[in-house]
């Protein structure tokens, strides 16, 4: 996959942390939420702009 379709940073934007694109969120944000014990499904139930596709993407960049 592809992450760089899905993460970016932006200076401008929470400080240039990573990103999903389209969002707030913050990679750091979302891996707190899974180690949190967090589902995916709960963090797409509670974040309706995420996609399933976009989750991959910040676990590909983090193991990148």
């Amino acid at each position: 996959m592809d992450w760089r379709q899905y993460i970016h940073s932006d200076p401008k934007i929470l400080l240039g942390k990573p990103i999903v694109k389209g969002t707030r969120l913050s990679v750091e944000f979302l891996l707190g939420l899974f180690a949190a014990g967090w589902t995916e499904q709960q963090v797409l139930e509670n974040y309706p702009t995420l996609t399933s596709e976009a989750l991959r993407a910040v676990f590909a960049f983090t193991a990148e």
